[in-house]
């Protein structure tokens, strides 16, 4: 389905908890976020209705989301329920790795064809800091677990954080030199935690370029610029929301963990999608893909949504 600017809508992000096994800095307080009663959240089942609702919307891509997923009870039930969605050609989801290797196998199993694995640094001690309780050697381990489960061309997505990691672009682009994988440099952006953080710590991803003069751009796709460095088995690539927004190539909406459709993750507008059924849950995913903006306003300097990113999954 075409929204008002002649964008085609095929894509759409689901989370499934707005809860996370970490406290990233640029993400959640240290004391996490008050958990929720069960029946705030959308359950299986309307995850399911949502996903076929919009699927006869034109969706052709779902990719569940967090919080981290991963924490959600159920969710191998939730994946299995979605890849059966007739329409949906690919089930993603992205995660933070921890819990990763404990669920590999049954990802795959459950019909999920592709991972997003979130990986700052591959600094043990930073990593530390950065995720405040996390363990680097989990998030290995869980990338080791997902390619032995049959999972390839896996993504790594690392937020650039001047004065943190910008120091180690080299190191994590390596993680694609020999492996089928596809590292991701994103840039951070002015929201939630990070909003009010010195502009020294909002790296532009031009910096990727100068520290890898080697790359060979191969085209964009989607959201991102991707590009190729010679000899190398895999593929980098770079997400500038802030420095050359994507707006123009935007193909998703979102749906958050407590059933509010997002029709651009900057903007406040939402609409609520729990209660409806049917024709009616189709007509308002709909009307959200005809009210999607032509284009978000960062480079103002804030996100001009009213949620955190754990609750909306990115």
């Amino acid at each position: 389905m075409k929204d008002q600017f002649g964008r085609e809508i095929d894509y759409l992000r689901i989370s499934v908890t707005d809860l996370c096994n970490l406290r990233c800095r640029y993400c959640m307080p240290m004391e996490g976020i008050p958990k929720r009663e069960h029946r705030e959240i959308l359950s299986i089942e309307e995850i399911e209705e949502i996903g076929i609702a919009a699927a006869n919307c034109g969706i052709k891509k779902i990719r569940v989301t967090g919080g981290e997923p991963l924490v959600r009870r159920g969710i191998i039930e939730i994946c299995a329920r979605l890849s059966k969605i007739p329409g949906v050609r690919e089930l993603c989801l992205t995660t933070n790795g921890a819990l990763l290797s404990k669920f590999a196998q049954e990802l795959r199993g459950a019909g999920v064809s592709r991972l997003n694995i979130s990986l700052d640094t591959l600094n043990a001690e930073r990593y530390r800091e950065i995720t405040r309780v996390g363990q680097l050697e989990d998030v290995l381990r869980g990338i080791d677990a997902a390619e032995a489960a049959g999972f390839s061309g896996i993504k790594i997505n690392t937020v650039l954080i001047g004065g943190g990691n910008d120091g180690e672009i080299q190191d994590i682009a390596a993680l694609a030199e020999k492996k089928d994988r596809h590292v991701r440099f994103l840039e951070l952006m002015p929201t939630g935690e990070c909003a009010s953080w010195d502009r020294e710590r909002f790296v532009d991803c031009s910096e990727v370029l100068r520290v890898l003069p080697g790359l060979v751009l191969e085209g964009i796709d989607g959201v991102e610029q991707r590009y190729r460095m010679p000899g190398w088995r895999g593929s980098i690539g770079l997400i500038r929301p802030v420095s050359a927004h994507f707006c123009p190539a935007c193909n998703r909406i979102r749906v958050t963990s407590l059933g509010m459709l997002k029709p651009c993750l900057h903007s406040a507008e939402e609409i609520p999608l729990r209660g409806l059924h049917g024709k009616e849950l189709e007509q308002a995913i709909r009307e959200g893909i005809q009210g999607k903006p032509r284009r978000h306003h960062l480079e103002a300097g804030k996100s001009g949504s009213l949620r955190e990113m754990n609750e909306i999954g990115g």
